[in-house]
């Protein structure tokens, strides 16, 4: 009798919360869908998910009702974890998964656990040089942890860990037949081709503090302002704030809570001002994009200047800290950032080096490589079965 092909993996990613999360866990996802695997992905109900998975095309999505743990939220945090691990469970018990990767955040930890049951093979990846608390417990139980920064491996205690570099969705590689800023980019964000833009993003939950200091900074550029063309994501809390006063500065500026095509607001820019999550980073070095940087000073464990102070260190961007920042120190980095051609060389070379291009097609192949392992180990225990399939003890072979 012949074998029949082995059944195509499944891989869940829990992936939500934040930007930082959803975005690099989205890449590994098309890598998977690219290698014949059906992909899950499970996310919070936080806007920037329910947004940013509609380009997601033929997955799964599952929403938990998870929320982070913070401002002492400790019994709305352990209820939350509880009914997270509950749907989740239910979930792999309709379909087992061959492998669940969590990449951070609030919402990793009940898919891991319950993984675990199902006994599935698991994993993470940390994008950040400082690894988050979610990470920092999981990483004990998992199979194998990724990380973006190779200072991050020492401070996971995994069996193994494997440095990847922070994946980027396909739209964010560099492509040597198109110029840099793209004119098309431009026109698709209702801008004008041929005049410089500064792109302002605080990451997908915004920031007040960055948005604050921009709005400050503007009147000190003076005809610069209006000279320059702005894209500037505020967050939905201060978007019609931000959005006034472009209008009444009357300079010309896209202003948005959210974009999800980020892709065309990177292609578009000459340089950003950004808050410095690992995924935002990892965008900006794909795209080569000049970048004054201004970390979230609240961040878990100061991780976003850690991060910055990495790029700053190898010339990959200028860190201002926000606590120290004044808008005439924004504006004099911002002409650094414009006008001076061999400093703008210099930041792209040097973020040309911190670029992972097969970032995420690593951590599937290695995920793929891991499943492959155990459906062997699980064949090898079957004798006399060729199918591929995993038979409950006790039950007869094909």
């Amino acid at each position: 009798m012949s074998s029949s092909a082995a059944p195509s993996p499944f891989v869940a990613i829990a992936c939500g919360g934040t930007g930082g999360h959803l975005f690099p866990g989205l890449a590994i996802a098309e890598q998977l869908q690219q290698r014949g695997c059906a992909v899950a992905l499970l996310i919070s109900p936080k806007e920037v998910d329910q947004q940013s998975v509609q380009s997601a095309r033929g997955m799964e999505i599952l929403t938990l009702p998870a929320v982070a743990l913070q401002n002492r939220n400790y019994f709305s945090f352990a209820a939350c974890f509880w009914r997270s691990w509950r749907a989740a469970a239910r979930f792999f018990q309709q379909r087992r998964p061959d492998a669940v990767l969590a990449m951070g955040g609030f919402t990793s930890a009940p898919p891991i656990l319950a993984a675990k049951d199902a006994g599935a093979k698991t994993f993470l990846h940390e994008s950040n040089t400082l690894p988050g608390r979610a990470n920092r417990f999981l990483a004990r139980w998992v199979d194998e942890a990724f990380v973006g920064f190779p200072e991050a491996a020492a401070r996971l205690k995994a069996r193994q860990v494997t440095v990847t570099g922070t994946p980027v969705r396909s739209g964010f590689s560099p492509d040597p037949a198109r110029p840099s800023p793209d004119p098309a980019c431009r026109l698709a964000l209702g801008l004008d081709p041929q005049r410089p833009v500064v792109l302002v993003m605080g990451g997908s939950q915004g920031a007040s503090g960055l948005n604050d200091l921009i709005l400050s900074a503007l009147p000190l550029l003076g005809e610069r302002a209006s000279a320059w063309q702005w894209i500037h994501l505020t967050g939905p809390k201060d978007f019609e704030r931000v959005q006034k006063t472009y209008g009444v500065l009357g300079i010309r500026a896209v202003v948005q809570p959210f974009l999800a095509a980020m892709d065309l607001a990177l292609g578009a820019a000459s340089v950003s001002v950004s808050r410095s999550g690992a995924s935002s980073l990892a965008e900006i070095a794909a795209r080569r994009l000049p970048s004054l940087l201004v970390p979230y000073p609240a961040a878990a464990d100061n991780h976003q200047w850690t991060n910055a102070r990495a790029f700053e260190k190898t010339g990959a961007a200028i860190l201002l800290g926000q606590a120290d920042a004044a808008p005439d120190e924004v504006v004099a980095r911002l002409y650094r950032l414009m006008d001076d051609v061999s400093a703008r060389e210099g930041i792209q070379a040097a973020l040309g080096r911190w670029h992972a291009p097969a970032a995420a097609e690593r951590v599937a192949d290695l995920m793929l490589a891991a499943i492959a392992r155990q459906r062997a180990q699980t064949a090898a225990r079957q004798p006399g079965c060729g199918c591929g399939h995993a038979h409950a003890p006790g039950k007869p072979a094909h």
